[in-house]
């Protein structure tokens, strides 16, 4: 896999023209869907369009869309609408939308504010990669309260990203990924009727388990509000952790794995020969008793990004809760 550290392999754009797919799923969005969509407007990449999936939107929402469609350029805002089955199912809705065309393609919530660069960034990144490799990029991202002043910043992890830390952990949130055509095109595979634990997770699974080149930028690039109506909140502090150990062992965690697995199960075919491998190892590993799972789990090389993390992930070995 190719890991580019953050400095290398960035320029300045010249005549370079890539085309960018902005994938925005709203659901009774009014609040801040103003902000999200002029912070999007004021990027300094501007060869963007973005397409809305509502979800079935009850408040002004819409209209606020209407209005931003008719005050710029012809094509800009495209609005579709959802299926109505959750964020999940909206979210893969548009990536197989077959009539939306793009170099790259960039997942957008409704309610953040993206940093100026965060598609320039992004793109200065992922354009030198082979058009036949998927490709990631994401970040960290700052931490905004409902009033909009920063709160703080997810965590910068510093271990490198791959299928091994994949299997038991999702890097980034999907409100920060950029994605090249050939990484679209393994997630557009995901079969409809398949439970997504997280998208952002599948996003992160698919690429790495594939061998594509991932780029985890450890500056933000987007403002992520918090608020009482996140689906999904930050991944910080003594809370954070206290949630997710409370999820590993009551069994969640595990249930999220077998619904992954399932997942990898279908795009078996993508997965590169060495991490086809490890997969098979850590699927192995969840069947066996203890011993056996503890030696497979150690062969399949997973790991989390944290050493906290890494002691719960044993503890979970242990407790036959992967």
């Amino acid at each position: 896999m190719n890991i580019l550290l953050k400095g290398e392999g960035q320029k300045e754009h010249g005549s370079a023209k890539e085309s960018v797919a902005i994938l925005l799923c709203t659901y009774n969005g009014e609040r801040f869907l103003k902000e999200q969509l002029d912070s999007i407007i004021n990027q300094t990449y501007k060869h963007w369009k973005v397409y809305v999936s509502d979800d079935g939107s009850t408040d002004l929402t819409l209209d606020i869309l209407e209005e931003y469609k008719l005050k710029l350029p012809p094509g800009k805002i495209n609005i579709l609408h959802g299926p109505r089955q959750g964020f999940a199912k909206n979210f893969l809705s548009l990536v197989k939308c077959e009539s939306i065309n793009a170099d790259f393609f960039a997942f957008s919530d409704q309610d953040d504010r993206w940093c100026a660069d965060r598609l320039e960034r992004g793109i200065n990144r992922l354009e030198n990669t082979p058009a036949a490799t998927p490709a990631l990029y994401c970040s960290t991202t700052r931490l905004i309260n409902m009033a909009g002043e920063t709160i703080g910043q997810s965590p910068g992890f510093s271990k490198a990203p791959s299928f091994q830390n994949a299997l038991v952990q999702s890097l980034a949130g999907a409100n920060t990924m950029l994605v090249n055509q050939s990484a679209r095109i393994l997630l557009s595979k995901t079969p409809d009727d398949i439970q997504i634990p997280a998208h952002d997770w599948l996003a992160y699974l698919l690429v790495s388990g594939a061998g594509g080149t991932i780029v985890f930028d450890k500056e933000p690039t987007i403002e992520y509000r918090q608020h009482d109506r996140n689906l999904i909140g930050a991944n910080t502090g003594i809370k954070a952790k206290m949630s997710r150990l409370k999820k590993m062992f009551s069994g969640r965690f595990k249930e999220w794995n077998s619904q992954n697995i399932v997942i990898l199960e279908n795009a078996r075919h993508t997965l590169s020969k060495q991490n086809l491998e490890y997969f098979n190892y850590f699927t192995t590993a969840r069947q066996s008793g203890l011993l056996k799972r503890i030696f497979l789990t150690f062969k399949s090389g997973v790991y989390r990004q944290t050493a906290s993390g890494s002691a719960s992930l044993w503890v979970a070995v242990i407790l036959n809760r992967i």
